[in-house]
């Protein structure tokens, strides 16, 4: 590979670069520059030519105009093994450039203000630096592309032990990813222009709750030793910095695919409290959860709900695991235990156990958008991130829940959204009873989920992700116990289930939303 002899250095993002630079020219490589950047590597005490030197053309149209040129073009895309190629460059009197170091203007930071005026957008789209990307990954083979300050140690590096050369798989790995980062712009202009109309000669910005196209362009994170079963290869991708697909791993083996999918079970479901709560998932299903005022009694009564399922099951936590609840946790085989954090005497007492998977989490809240694949292509939707609104909740029966009930129906019901379709869930005191998940009826579920409990269920409160069609369900859970109930409401027999409620003497609030989880 040629060596590089000559780069062209220009970025919005300036972290690292007067080291990079430097290095480059303790290797005799000429530096050639733009703006603000040059400013930059001449302050740091570097010799640097202008664009505008190399051009013989000024900047101009308030910096709209600097490296479209032939002559970078030229010096970029000419082939060196190609004689008709350098003999052009020759006639004209061009220099090869063998390295271009460049990121683009800020477009996406700018478009998150969802108040952003067009004009600031607009401005914000970058034409040269993509333009430049694209011709020097096209001639990859000759030509280095770096786009990302996280690869100049790497780079700097081959170069310094090769004699300022790079191998072949370097340049083909830095032009992939120069097409990823070009998509991956070009998609966000698209995504936030598309919300973007003109009526009346104004732009109005009315974002659509989905978008027209769905670009998923999001970059690999690490490749995972299967999928759901050994035969399936499965990688993980990861967006943004928050969610468990950016979590921290601090012990334990590799995560899983399936691991990855409980965990989010897990933490979307203990984001949902406001204080310190425990879930336990076994196959995305809630076997325990609860709300109490310390996290080792909410772990405690997570787990006696069902200590048989709990086995082999993945735990979350929203608050910093301590000492006590990593004493108790430490007494049960679990997959993986995931929380914003880990107390020193936690870390120690958990990793003592070398196969749980210990993972620190940021973000409560799941993304705006859900998308799942189906043949052919994908669902998208907005995501379910709606609670119960108790004013606008609506007693139905005769008579009105008890403060303790209303109490356990909201927690039932923040429960509920995280079970199953059809999901029944018994609750008290900030506890999960039992559940009925995934079932095809909902009389099943109310029975499955009252069989399960090892405890007794009098005086509990039942909530179900939607409406009983007939009263034979609602009856299944007051026989069991239930003296209250939570149910979105709206089925053509509300009438005779709100009826069989009062003859039953239960209270029974309808929210008028329902939680499907398919």
């Amino acid at each position: 590979m040629p060596e590089v002899k000559r780069a062209l250095l220009s970025v919005t993002d300036k972290s690292g670069l007067a080291d990079f630079a430097k290095g480059l020219a303790a290797l005799g490589c000429q530096l050639i520059s733009t703006g603000g950047t040059a400013r930059l590597l001449r302050e740091a005490g570097l010799a640097v030519q202008d664009v505008s030197e190399v051009t013989g053309f000024p900047e101009m149209l308030d910096g709209r105009v600097k490296t479209i040129h032939p002559i970078i073009a030229a010096g970029l895309l000419a082939r060196r093994s190609e004689p008709s190629h350098m003999a052009a460059l020759a006639e004209h009197d061009i220099a090869t450039i063998d390295m271009i170091v460049v990121n683009l203007y800020e477009f996406e930071k700018v478009a998150a203000n969802k108040d952003a005026p067009v004009e600031d957008l607009i401005e914000n789209i970058d034409i040269g630096g993509p333009t430049m990307i694209r011709a020097a990954a096209k001639n990859f083979q000759d030509v280095a592309v770096v786009t990302s300050a996280a690869d100049y140690p790497a780079i700097l590096a081959e170069l310094q032990a090769n004699s300022g050369s790079l191998s072949k798989k370097t340049h083909w790995d830095l032009a992939r990813k120069a097409y990823a980062t070009t998509a991956r712009y070009d998609a966000a202009i698209t995504a936030r222009l598309a919300s973007i109309e003109v009526q009346d000669g104004e732009f109005k910005d009315e974002p659509a709750p989905l978008p027209k196209v769905l670009n998923i362009h999001v970059p690999q994170k690490q490749s995972l030793r299967y999928g759901e079963n050994p035969h399936q290869s499965a990688s993980l991708y990861a967006c943004g910095q928050e969610g468990i697909a950016n979590c921290t791993q601090l012990h334990g083996k590799e995560l899983s695919y399936n691991n990855l999918v409980d965990l989010d079970a897990a933490w979307q479901l203990v984001c949902e409290f406001t204080n310190p709560a425990v879930s336990i998932i076994k196959h995305t299903n809630p076997c325990g959860c609860a709300e109490q005022s310390k996290l080792v009694d909410a772990y405690l009564k997570a787990y006696e709900a069902d200590t048989v399922s709990a086995f082999g099951g993945v735990i979350a936590c929203n608050r910093e695991v301590d000492e006590d609840s990593a004493a108790e946790m430490a007494k049960l085989f679990v997959e993986c235990v995931a929380a914003p954090a880990f107390s020193q005497k936690a870390l120690s007492i958990l990793t003592a156990k070398k196969n749980v998977r210990l993972v620190t989490v940021k973000g409560t809240l799941p993304e705006d958008m859900v998308v799942k694949s189906i043949t052919g292509g994908f669902l998208a939707q907005s995501a379910d991130l709606l609670t119960l609104d108790k004013p606008k909740a609506t007693v139905v029966t005769r008579r009105q829940p008890t403060a303790e009930e209303w109490a356990a129906l909201e927690f039932g019901w923040k429960v509920c959204k995280h079970v199953k379709s059809n999901a029944i869930v018994y609750a008290r005191d900030g506890q999960l009873l039992s559940s009925g998940a995934g079932q095809m009826s909902r009389v099943f579920s109310a029975e499955i989920g009252a069989k399960k409990s090892v405890f007794p269920l009098e005086n509990c409160a039942v909530a179900s992700d939607a409406f009983f069609p007939f009263p034979d369900g609602l009856e299944v859970v007051v026989k069991n116990g239930a003296t209250s109930v939570i149910q979105p409401g709206g089925s053509v027999k509300d009438a005779d289930v709100i009826a069989a409620a009062d003859r039953l003497g239960i209270a029974m609030v309808f929210t008028g939303l329902r939680h499907f989880r398919h």
